[in-house]
């Protein structure tokens, strides 16, 4: 693939945890200073990058894929972020096993949505000079001026916002940033780790638990031999040089420092399994303190209010009439239903068509005359399906929008708390720009519709550009989405009154994917969110 409101103070740890094996204890405290520039050198290594942990666990069936595990809601029914990613910050020398001990919280915590953010990911991008230096071993690569703090705190802060960020490439042959960023979205818990992590006060501001990983001087020393030996093909004599010339005292001068600030200290890296359980169990404790009822707030709102004027609905015709009594009728066939629906869907998405932008446009006809016409009046129309009954409205957008980019948006009812989960998305690049067409056949509490617009506006789409299109709504997803996102315009073939106490819209069309797909929907489906894998 490929959210700004005020900051949430998470709960702090009480004081400083120091978990360390002499019971010696370490302060909290805050940056007093700026840190100095030296001139120091030190060669390029092996870098840690920056990941996302994206792929969430999956339960198959002999007729569906079930995604186990996915984000829950991150803003409230007005829409607005009301929780953000819990950020933890990991400190440390250099080979002391920050990624490592990172690495293994993300398997403790065993929850999806998970992003590991590397400052080895921002380093500046040299100078013709500094490549002289940086090409015969003389470039300061541990010094924080070799850092690009400025993007590294604009990164973080969106991030740990919900929004999507771009996080640049760093190349260490060419000492540059590649051309292309990856993108990265949706974290739950941010994993910030680098040596110079409590370096900035500004950063350190973001980190919702900062952890400095100490580990033996000697030990550090032997894991760069090893690594600068077999993998480097360097003598020991240079590697020793190095670490004694460069290495330690940038670790002494500007990293063993900031470990004041911890708020746990953990010798021996990833060995040490007690300390790493105990950070578990406290992230779990916050994840758990910033979960939200979405759905039941939606469920309680809006009731008896006239429908918005964002809503634009068809003409009841006898032909939209006559098309919505055959996709009704619990009778009808499964082709007869696949038929019908895409003569609605046509209709549908030409309607959503007209209120795009458009400008006047003049052009000669074969008989030489003007001719006033209108022209689109915008960069680009983007259409975003939320699988999977969404995904069989694109034939009709592809039909009447040449060169149409799609994006998919996969969310999927958890069975246990009732509310809507993101699990997957794809959108494409540069997607902020555009007008979007969001796409799902039926809508009735508006979760899902309201959690795919939110992934959009996420991503900078403005809300004036989106349009929702939808066969069929319940009264309730109208008012939901209209309330949350008063700039979005709705479009619907149908409005239905009621919503029962299983979500079901009524008098309703069934479960639609099933209905289309042919497949068999379980006792406890929902309308707009019971979707199987995403066919991309």
């Amino acid at each position: 693939m490929n959210s700004l409101l005020p900051a949430f103070s998470g709960a702090r740890i009480s004081g400083c945890w120091t978990l360390r094996s002499d019971g010696s204890g370490v302060g909290e405290g805050s940056l007093d200073r700026l840190l100095p520039s030296v001139t120091m050198g030190l060669s390029p290594r092996k870098r840690t990058t920056s990941q996302c942990k994206s792929e969430p666990p999956l339960l198959r069936t002999s007729k569906r894929t079930i995604y186990t595990a996915g984000r829950p809601p991150w803003y409230n029914e007005h829409g607005t972020q009301s929780k953000e990613a819990f950020v933890i910050g990991l400190c440390g020398g250099s080979a002391s096993g920050k990624t490592t001990v990172a690495r293994k919280i993300i398997e403790a915590l065993d929850v999806p949505w998970v992003v590991l953010l590397s400052m080895d990911s921002f380093y500046k991008v040299l100078t013709p000079d500094q490549q002289v230096l940086a090409a015969s071993n003389d470039y300061n690569f541990d010094h924080p001026d070799a850092f690009d703090f400025d993007l590294l705190t604009h990164t973080l802060r969106k991030l740990k916002k919900g929004k999507s960020v771009k996080i640049p490439v760093y190349d260490f042959t060419t000492h540059g940033r590649q051309k292309e960023w990856k993108t990265v979205y949706g974290a739950s818990v941010i994993i910030f780790e680098g040596i110079m992590a409590f370096t900035d006060k500004e950063l350190l501001q973001l980190l919702d638990m900062k952890i400095f990983v100490d580990t033996d001087s000697d030990i550090r020393l032997v894991r760069r031999l090893r690594r600068d030996i077999t993998e480097r093909g360097r003598d020991i004599e240079g590697v020793i040089k190095q670490y004694n010339k460069f290495v330690k005292p940038a670790f002494e001068q500007y990293i063993e420092p900031t470990m004041r600030l911890a708020d746990i200290v953990v010798p021996r890296g990833g060995c040490n399994m007690v300390a790493i359980d105990l950070i578990v169990q406290h992230v779990h404790s916050q994840l758990e303190e910033r979960e939200l009822s979405v759905r039941a707030a939606l469920a309680s709102a809006h009731q008896a209010q006239p429908l918005p004027q964002t809503l634009s609905v068809l003409d009841s015709t006898p032909q939209v009439r006559g098309m919505h009594t055959i996709i009704r009728n619990k009778e009808t066939s499964r082709d007869e239903f696949i038929f019908y629906s895409k003569r609605l869907m046509r209709l549908l998405i030409e309607r959503a068509l007209s209120f795009l932008p458009s400008q006047i446009h003049v052009v000669q006809t074969p008989q030489g005359e003007d001719y006033d016409g209108r022209a689109f009046h915008g960069k680009r129309i983007t259409g975003v399906s939320i699988l999977r009954a969404g995904e069989t409205m694109e034939p009709a957008l592809r039909a009447v929008c040449k060169d149409v980019r799609i994006g998919k948006i996969l969310i999927q009812t958890n069975q246990d708390t009732g509310e809507p989960e993101l699990h997957y998305l794809r959108l494409p690049k540069d997607i902020s720009e555009d007008h979007v067409i969001l796409m799902d056949c039926t809508v009735s509490t508006g979760a899902a519709a309201m959690m795919a617009v939110r992934v959009l506006l996420d991503h900078d789409v403005q809300e004036e550009k989106i349009l929702l299109v939808s066969l069929l709504m319940a009264e309730m997803g109208v008012h939901s989405v209209a309330y949350a996102f008063p700039q979005v315009k709705i479009i619907t073939t149908a409005v239905d009154k009621k919503v029962n106490d299983l979500f079901h819209i009524i008098p309703g069309i069934g479960n639609f994917g099933d209905r289309y797909f042919g497949t068999d929907a379980p006792p406890d489906w929902s309308d707009e969110e019971m979707m199987d894998e995403p066919s991309c």
